[in-house]
Parts: C-alpha cells; sequence; structure tokens
C-alpha cells in the first residue's frame, strides 16, 4: 500500500545529516561562510525531505479518495481509542 522503506530511509539519512551537521558546529561554525554552508546544508536536507513527504501526501489523498467511507470510519476509531486513552 505504502512504500514507507523510501521515506524511512530519507529521515535516517536526514537525522545522521543534522547530527553530523550539530558535531561540527562546536569548531567549525565560528565565521559568517561556515554560517551559511551549515544554514544551505540544512535547506538542502528539508528540501529533500518536503519533496519525499509531498509523495507521500499524495498517496494519502488518492487512497482516500478512492475509499472515503473506509478512511472516515478509520479516522473515527481512532478518534475513539484516543479518546479512551486520553480519558484513564
Amino acid at each position: 500500500m505504502f512504500n514507507t522503506t523510501h521515506l524511512n530511509d530519507e529521515l535516517q539519512a536526514l537525522k545522521i545529516d543534522v547530527s553530523r551537521l550539530f558535531n561540527t558546529t562546536d569548531e567549525g561554525i565560528r565565521d559568517t561562510a561556515s554560517a551559511d554552508a551549515f544554514t544551505t546544508r540544512i535547506k538542502e536536507a528539508l528540501e529533500e525531505l518536503s519533496e519525499v513527504l509531498s509523495g507521500e501526501d499524495t498517496q494519502v489523498r488518492q487512497l482516500i479518495s478512492e475509499r472515503p467511507i473506509t478512511s472516515l470510519a478509520s479516522a473515527f476509531a481512532l478518534g475513539v481509542v484516543v479518546g479512551f486513552a486520553m480519558r484513564r
């Protein structure tokens, strides 16, 4: 139904990139050029993640439009379960 493997791979790559960037900030972000490079790399990673998520958004929209009653019933059931869990 959904190709979550690609999304998980992208999120893991983003996590590794961000952690690597934050680890290098202590010694490497002292000047403006390093700060600009840092922000550019973060923006590129976020744009890549946005592209992947928009593809998943399209799949979800298509699934909901193909099965509106099933989607509505699923959302209602999830709401009931979350409501019961929040009451406790």
